[in-house]
């Protein structure tokens, strides 16, 4: 049998069929094999997309073909409601062998538990953009950062403008005019919708969403994505040049002191996936540290490295670091860790997830560091988990306050 695919004889669509029928419960045996045998497909291409940069089209195709990329979209719209839980295993499937797809599945399954939670939406409008992801596999992502302002989880108002354009007759509402630049755009050449964050030209201004179809003229890439780790993310400065956006398609705007931040639920969840896919960096980089060691056998020493009480030390250190890891997230998962404390877990897996690729790097050394072996990029890959919302100090800073609150 073909060692690749458990199916040889199917075209790519017909094994994704089979994959569709497989994850109809997620919980299923079945549908372990299925996101088995993705980890394994992920893995052949994943150096290559970070060798050129490339983009994984053909893997977002697969998790399109596969219903994946509507796994928060509700059932009731034709999506799989997947609970945390279904979705962590999806997401940890993904990330084990190409974490760049797997960040922007999770940007996809964030964005959608976030819209259908948002009552400042119109209901038609969700449900278009919820429709457009399970009929078509549409994918969407926020662009908030910019290049001036930096994190917006730091404060301050978006230079992204929004300027409403009157319309030439009575019954015309007109549209709005969007300028602005936004970078750190994760997968925008994959994106149909761009949800723009900026705020309107008005004396006293309001801050929202301006909901952008990809396709829309004026719409351009700027400066390209060219970053030491997730180099296949296509996060691309994306420019924002005169576009109209219909009156409708701005939505939520609001004061902003008023502006709605993130969900409770959506917080945790934000705060189990995302360091879920750095947890899969470091276990992808466990597995070639323990297969490197058990086959290097020194002339010095006639027996493989793994014989030696040092790298067995090495190797027990990172699955105690995975051990802990993966109880964390799976408590996040069942719901046993509310919204206030999960900010701690992002904080504790990412931390952790470094410092077992480390322990990896350092006791592989020069091999580790070749750019022949796969190291060096789990290694370039899990330093991006310091990067995301919230950042550590936030973090530190918001469970020491409350610690000292406390009676």
């Amino acid at each position: 049998m073909n060692s690749r695919h458990p199916h040889p004889a199917l075209t790519d669509i017909e094994r994704d069929a089979v994959g569709l029928d497989a994850l109809a419960d997620l919980d299923s045996a079945r549908a372990d094999t299925w996101l088995d045998q993705l980890t394994r497909d992920f893995a052949a291409g994943a150096a290559d997309l970070d060798a050129g940069p490339g983009f994984p089209h053909d893997n977002l195709a697969r998790l399109r073909r596969a219903g994946l990329l509507s796994l928060t979209v509700p059932r009731a719209l034709g999506g799989r409601e997947a609970t945390l839980r279904q979705t962590l295993k999806v997401v940890r499937a993904v990330a084990r062998r190409e974490p760049s797809t797997a960040l922007i599945l999770v940007m996809q399954c964030l964005y959608h538990l976030r819209l259908q939670a948002n009552p400042h939406w119109p209901v038609d409008l969700k449900e278009r953009i919820a429709r457009d992801a399970v009929e078509r596999g549409a994918l969407i992502n926020s662009l908030r950062v910019e290049p001036e302002l930096g994190s917006p989880s730091r404060g301050g108002l978006p230079a992204t403008l929004g300027k409403r354009v009157m319309g030439r007759h009575a019954d015309d509402g007109g549209y709005w005019l969007l300028n602005g630049r936004k970078v750190y755009s994760t997968g925008s050449p994959g994106l149909t919708w761009l949800a723009v964050w900026g705020r309107t030209d008005e004396p006293s201004p309001r801050v929202g969403t301006w909901l952008v179809h990809r396709d829309t003229p004026g719409v351009r890439v700027g400066q390209p994505w060219n970053h030491l780790g997730m180099r296949a993310t296509g996060s691309h400065e994306l420019i924002f040049d005169n576009v109209r956006v219909p009156l409708d398609q701005a939505v939520d705007l609001q004061a902003p002191q008023n502006a709605s931040g993130m969900d409770p639920e959506t917080s945790v969840w934000m705060n189990v996936l995302l360091p879920a896919i750095y947890d899969g960096i470091a276990r992808a980089a466990r597995d070639w540290f323990v297969q490197w060691a058990s086959q290097r056998v020194p002339s010095g020493l006639d027996a493989p490295l793994s014989s030696l009480e040092r790298f067995q030390q090495t190797a027990g250190r990172i699955d105690a670091l995975l051990f802990n890891n993966r109880t964390l997230l799976d408590a996040g998962a069942a719901g046993h860790v509310g919204p206030n404390e999960a900010p701690a877990i992002k904080y504790l897996v990412s931390r952790q997830a470094i410092e077992a690729v480390e322990l990896a790097l350092e006791a592989s050394s020069n091999p580790g560091l070749s750019r022949n072996n796969p190291l060096e990029r789990h290694y370039r890959d899990v330093l991006c988990a310091r990067i995301h919302t919230p950042q550590n100090d936030t973090v530190l800073g918001t469970l020491g306050r409350a610690a000292f609150a406390a009676p």
